[in-house]
């Protein structure tokens, strides 16, 4: 499964969030820990759903 992954950095660090994934997100220092970080925030988001939720809208 795809999803898209938005990321911001400012003076304290980056950001990630996952618009398909309502209140997924994370953060970290560098992007690269940022970007490990909102995978494995995703992949832990995916397994809570039922088989119901994983039919996302497709945009």
């Amino acid at each position: 499964m795809k999803v898209h992954i938005i990321t911001q950095k400012d003076q304290h660090g980056c950001y990630a969030f996952c618009p398909e994934l309502k209140g997924c997100h994370s953060q970290g220092e560098t992007l690269e820990e940022t970007l490990e970080n909102i995978k494995e925030a995703v992949e832990l988001y995916l397994e809570t759903l039922t088989s119901e939720e994983l039919i996302l809208p497709r945009y």
